[in-house]
């Protein structure tokens, strides 16, 4: 797990400056503590930074084949990398190192761009290749490890993290309006957006390719694809044994390390699967990380320890208190652009416990997108259904009864329910919907409101529209708020840390064995993760299986209406404010008092202004 930078000049007799280079590699010094490696030919540039892992004496990048002719620069780890290294020496290349790095170098030798097919991991990478002239870059299958890249006529530059490329000088930093429109609407950023115009996200599961031969060439290509291909014929006791099988298999090749390897437990099913596929792969106590509040709704403490117990853990336990909010700086800065996952505190709480005892902990992200476990597929599909068999009329007159109605009535969620359109409902992912990020943004210089980003996400829904309703809603989700959101967090508040985070359901075999099994065993009725929870039975006690979802989130509700009533009203309505020289400052005021009022709990909201103004304070 590393960090890697590079950068290269169109025209080949400009060369590129070594301190430049160094700078872009030292400003992501967390991402990888252990070592630094720079590989200069005039004017290409390769920089990283090594956290390491794997092989650690031997494991210096950048790293090249026999004659130096490729060079590489690798984030991640290949899980399968030891099979793919004995077929290689079979066909005759000749290995320096036992890392999975050099692996990669080999199979990029052997089978060009069609290396990638053969990978099991997580990664991003650069290779050079000095004889064609041609840089070849790419990004896992889901997306967990980051790559941003910049393009102009003169130079190609990119990164781990957005800050290494903007530390280069001459980068057209002009602000996406809708990357800004992504950030209100779900308080992350889509697509291959950015904050900055100029400055794109690889896409997961896809690659790029610059060729400077005659005139610079930038190609982006697709490798991998989703395909919900549900086959019925299986009976339900067939998935729950591939379900252990592929899991298991999955987790024993991420427990492959030179250094040991703990887990994050939260009490929730997936985290708690992961640590039992561990103990069904060691005999060794596994170091497990947990996080809870004060607040007794929000801390699944007592039932983590109740699967460590199970399973002899060494356990470790942490209390994250309302003043942990002082950490939003830090991590605004880890993210390089605004980004308002509340989550982000405790997950970097976690890691940074995690890190006092160990480099490398397995995670259980994913599991809520591949067995639809989020709680709003409950509540969408049940949109979908009712208002299908709705006429128009009864949606505008539950439409205009819905308007009446304060927002903390226990019934306005039904009656906003019965009033939607089912061709509208990437509309219900929103934190900001459109009419709200109008009277937000007001008569903004800075940036204008457009409905871009319910328009993209509505069309990924409308994307599978062979699929059924839940396989859609689970595309969307791997699409943008598993890659974008729960991803992005991890990597961010983890590497702020130095410690590789790892995620066993995310092995694409693992996935692609989820995409095969019916959506009504993943929700049947309204009883999520049903097929999972099933394979899990013999190693989950009862009360892990079948309690309700409650998500890794922070009771910022609680938090704005008592301990930090005066922190919001004073960072976002002071005179200093500089998120008021943008936004509409009455709007945010009736915002905040309608919140203090209990007349509807705008939290969330109220999150991602704090994190806009933050954001503003570190780039003005």
């Amino acid at each position: 797990m590393c960090g890697i930078t590079g950068k290269i000049y169109s025209d080949r007799s400009r060369n590129i400056d070594a301190n430049e280079l160094k700078q872009a590699a030292d400003i992501i010094y967390h991402r990888g503590p252990d070592d630094e490696g720079y590989y200069i030919n005039k004017n290409v540039g390769l920089g990283f930074r090594r956290l390491s892992i794997i092989d650690l004496s031997n494991g210096h990048q950048p790293l090249s084949n026999e004659n130096d002719s490729i060079w590489i620069v690798f984030n991640g780890e290949i899980y399968n990398y030891q099979e793919l290294r004995e077929s290689l020496i079979g066909k005759g290349h000749r290995f320096k190192t036992m890392t999975d790095t050099e692996t990669l170098v080999h199979l990029y030798e052997e089978y060009g761009t069609g290396c990638l097919k053969f990978l099991r991991g997580m990664f991003a990478f650069a290779i050079w290749d000095n004889n064609k002239q041609e840089l070849f870059c790419a990004r896992d299958r889901s997306g967990i490890k980051p790559f941003y890249y910049y393009a102009d006529d003169e130079k190609f530059i990119f990164g781990s993290e957005i800050k290494s490329i903007t530390s280069s000088p001459g980068i057209d930093t002009t602000l996406s309006n809708d990357a800004l429109n992504s950030f209100f609407a779900f308080g992350y950023i889509t697509s291959d957006l950015s904050i900055y115009s100029n400055i794109k996200k690889l896409q997961p599961a896809h690659y790029l390719l610059l060729s400077l031969k005659d005139k610079p060439v930038i190609e982006i290509r697709k490798y991998w694809e989703i395909n919900f291909e549900p086959d019925h014929s299986k009976t339900e006791e067939h998935w729950v044994e591939q379900i252990e099988e592929t899991l298991s298999e999955a987790v024993k090749l991420h427990m492959l390390a030179d250094v040991p390897v703990g887990a994050f437990l939260s009490g929730g099913i997936d985290s708690s699967a992961v640590v039992a596929m561990m103990a069904k792969n060691i005999t060794a106590p596994i170091h497990t990380f947990s996080i809870g509040f004060q607040e007794e709704k929000f801390c699944e403490l007592k039932y983590a320890r109740e699967v460590a117990k199970k399973y002899g853990c060494i356990h470790h336990e942490q209390i994250v208190e309302p003043e942990s909010i002082s950490l939003l700086p830090k991590l605004i800065g880890a993210f390089d652009e605004p980004f308002a996952d509340s989550s982000a505190i405790p997950t970097y709480y976690v890691s940074k416990f995690a890190r006092e005892h160990l480099k490398v902990v397995l995670s259980g992200d994913g599991g809520d997108e591949f067995f639809a476990g989020y709680n709003i597929y409950t509540y969408l599909k049940k949109i979908y259904k009712t208002s299908s068999s709705f006429p128009s009329f009864n949606k505008l007159l539950w439409g205009n009864i819905n308007k009446l109605i304060p927002g903390n009535f226990p019934g306005k969620g039904l009656t906003h329910m019965l009033s939607q359109n089912r061709e509208h409902l990437g509309a219900h992912l929103c934190i900001w919907p459109i009419d709200k990020r109008k009277k937000l943004m007001g008569r903004s210089s800075t940036f204008k409101h457009s409905n871009t980003p319910e328009l993209f996400k509505q069309g990924l829904l409308d994307k599978g529209k062979g699929n059924d309703f839940i396989s859609n809603l689970q595309y969307l989700d791997i699409q943008t708020y598993m890659t974008d959101d729960v991803l992005t967090k991890v990597d961010r508040a983890s590497k702020l840390n130095s410690l590789e985070v790892r995620v066993p359901l995310l092995d694409h075999k693992f996935i692609e064995l989820s995409f095969k099994i019916p959506s009504n065993l993943k929700l049947k009725g309204s009883e999520q993760k049903y097929i999972l929870r099933r394979s899990m039975k013999i190693h989950l006690p009862d009360s892990i299986l079948n309690r309700p979802k409650v998500g890794f989130s922070i009771p910022l509700s609680l938090w704005f209406k008592e301990e930090l009533k005066e922190y919001i009203h004073d960072t976002l309505l002071s005179d200093n404010s500089l998120s008021s020289n943008h936004l509409d400052k009455k709007y945010v005021k009736d915002l905040l008092n309608n919140n203090k009022n209990g007349m509807c709990d705008n939290s969330a909201r109220i999150w991602t202004l704090l994190c806009f103004e933050e954001w503003l304070k570190q780039n003005r």
